[in-house]
């Protein structure tokens, strides 16, 4: 049960401590995943690519708005991932998958005919 409850603490750590632009980036890959999924048996694929597409868009705000060297900052964030507790891994894994099935649930009823 223990385990249960690191990754709910991970969990509440990511979105407790992200600022409003993140939580923003996150939100609008999370709908835009959630709408473009085809049906369910796609989510762990769909999770993959918006993980990956979070990731890309948080690189883009930090070279063109925060002006970090994009070299450096492209190794400065492969070494941060490949630092990253993998408990903090699943719990973003856990948290976008939900988030995207839970949209394309909403989705899937409302365009129900």
């Amino acid at each position: 049960m223990s385990i249960v409850w690191d990754i709910w603490n991970a969990i509440h750590g990511i979105v407790t401590s992200a600022d409003w632009i993140t939580l923003g980036i996150a939100a609008a890959v999370l709908l835009a995943s959630g709408f473009m999924m085809q049906g369910m048996e796609s989510l762990l694929n769909t999770t993959i690519i918006a993980l990956l597409a979070f990731a890309l868009l948080g690189y883009v705000r930090a070279v063109t708005f925060d002006k970090h060297n994009a070299g450096e900052y492209a190794t400065a964030d492969w070494h941060s991932f490949l630092g990253l507790p993998m408990i903090t891994l699943i719990a973003y894994v856990i948290t976008f998958a939900v988030a995207i099935a839970v949209i394309h649930g909403a989705r899937a009823l409302a365009l129900r005919d």
